[in-house]
């Protein structure tokens, strides 16, 4: 296979899904209905549709962006998560309406019942800058199509037919027709029979060569590949006679996924230099390995799966819930609505973060100046897991329940959402606040290219911005001079009040 050097990201645009799979035992019957009851053990949630075709270009060690719509709902809050666990860079839309879901109910491993929830398609919005420039530089670009609208919106078509890269393109039914010019198109039988209105009545080879040429016509793609499930897949590109490439071996298992593995290894392979025809080999090799070790279950990098001290009830497919309850104000769903409310009326989204561990006047005094940028504070909050990483086993001497809750009782605070990773990156590519808001000690580093936010915040056209800190304020102070028994520390006053020492020091902030 030709290979050269990646020179760009390998973009994935597309409409993605949250999948959740949920395992169990049926013993009995429902008592009011002749149906089995599936008793819950353990579920796995997954980006699905678009979503999972970047999950596996990028455990492969490609740079990965995917340009999609989220949601503002604990759906949408949740896929943000996965992404940025399994190594996605996220390009998110502002999405109208409700993130698709798909959930699996299965018994040892076979499907007993699918529900999906999310509606009618919602409008995906405008892509800003930043996602128009990323498909411009990109080594290749993938077009995972499932019919939710992202593939059919204008401006990303038409940076999609400017773009120098090549672009594989996987459609679905409803949705459009690839532009013109795409290196690869990849349907499986049932969308090429559909799209192409084949015949009834030839074989299984002659109706899949018909509707590759058909559909090569009439999107003047470069070449169509036909996926035949076990059987391989039939390439038609230069000449009139196509191509089959035969899967190396026979294989039997859960098949879910299986077309964007395949998608996203030609893709991968056309942005190192092979030839479609390679390409496509390669594609049918990795799709054929991919059931056969067990499908999509056992291709997910274990950061995508779900995490076992988190059930499904406590929270729902979201960041984690408060461990105590937490009200109105406190997770996704009140993160969305207030995010919602301000866009809505058209005001500005103002957001920041940190542990907040002991809150102090400090915190107080850095919340408010960031309340007054806007019309809704968001507070992302380090969980107990995410602070101990960052801090130490030790840490924090205030559990997360407590700390949600004292944040979401200030009047300048209007949400607050808990986030695991060591980062509030995943948390801000689902908020998208129109500015983020750190304390004054990173003023001293040289400006806003200090900041690690400031190129997440760039994708949607957001600014980071500092404000100053209310100085001799410091949790990492205040709890060792508590530890020390009062004394304070040299330098500056102490002041003690039930047993906690406050003392002067270098500015810590939120942290």
């Amino acid at each position: 296979m030709r290979r050269s050097s990646v020179t760009g990201p390998v973009v994935v645009i597309g409409d993605t899904l949250l999948d959740r799979d949920v395992e169990g035992v049926v013993n009995r019957l429902c008592p009011d209905s002749p149906v089995p009851v599936l008793d819950e053990t353990t579920y796995v949630d997954r980006p699905g549709g678009a979503g999972l075709a970047a999950v596996f270009a990028a455990a492969q060690g490609a740079e990965v962006a995917l340009v999609t719509a989220i949601a503002h709902d604990a759906g949408g809050a949740r896929l943000s998560s996965l992404l940025a666990a399994a190594g996605v860079q996220l390009y998110a839309l502002p999405l109208a309406g409700a993130t698709p879901e798909k959930i699996r109910l299965r018994v040892r491993g076979r499907v007993l019942l699918r529900h999906d929830r999310g509606g009618t398609p919602g409008d995906p919005g405008e892509p800003g800058e930043a996602v128009l420039q990323l498909i411009a530089r990109a080594s290749a670009v993938l077009v995972s199509d499932y019919g939710r609208g992202v593939a059919g919106q204008p401006a990303l078509r038409a940076a999609l037919a400017a773009t120098r890269a090549p672009v594989v393109w996987d459609p679905h039914p409803r949705g459009p027709a690839a532009v013109p010019g795409v290196r690869l198109a990849t349907p499986n039988e049932a969308e090429a029979r559909e799209l192409a209105k084949a015949a009834p009545g030839a074989s299984r080879l002659v109706t899949a060569a018909r509707g590759a040429q058909a559909l090569r016509d009439r999107w003047r793609a470069g070449a169509v590949a036909v996926t035949l499930g076990g059987e391989g897949a039939l390439l038609c590109h230069a000449g009139t006679t196509p191509l089959v490439v035969p899967a190396p071996a026979s294989a039997e298992g859960d098949t879910c996924g299986a077309g964007d593995r395949f998608a996203a290894a030609a893709t991968l392979a056309v942005a190192r230099g092979a030839l479609v025809s390679e390409a496509v080999q390669a594609a049918v090799a990795e799709a054929s390995a991919y059931v056969a070790d067990g499908g999509v279950t056992a291709a997910l990098p274990a950061p995508v799966r779900a995490r076992p001290d988190r059930p499904a009830v406590e929270a729902g497919p979201a960041f984690p819930a408060v461990a105590h309850g937490g009200g109105d104000r406190i997770g996704p769903a009140a993160a969305g609505a207030v995010i919602a409310e301000v866009r809505a009326a058209g005001g500005t989204v103002v957001a920041t973060g940190g542990c907040f561990d002991l809150l102090h006047a400090g915190h107080v005094a850095t919340l408010q100046a960031a309340r007054q940028l806007g019309d809704c504070l968001v507070v992302c909050l380090n969980s107990d897991q995410s602070v101990a990483g960052l801090k130490g086993p030790d840490r924090p001497v205030v559990p997360e329940g407590d700390r949600s809750r004292l944040l979401a009782a200030l009047s300048c605070v209007d949400a607050v959402l808990i986030f695991d990773e060591p980062t509030p990156h995943a948390a801000l590519s689902w908020l998208r606040p129109d500015i983020w808001v750190k304390g004054g000690d990173y003023a001293t580093g040289g400006g806003e290219e200090t900041l690690p936010e400031a190129e997440i915040l760039r994708r949607w056209g957001g600014q980071t911005v500092v404000v100053p800190y209310l100085d001799g304020r410091s949790t990492t102070d205040m709890i060792a001079a508590a530890r020390a028994g009062g004394r304070g520390t040299p330098g500056g006053p102490t002041v003690t009040r039930s047993g906690t020492t406050a003392v002067r020091s270098t500015a810590e902030g939120a942290r």
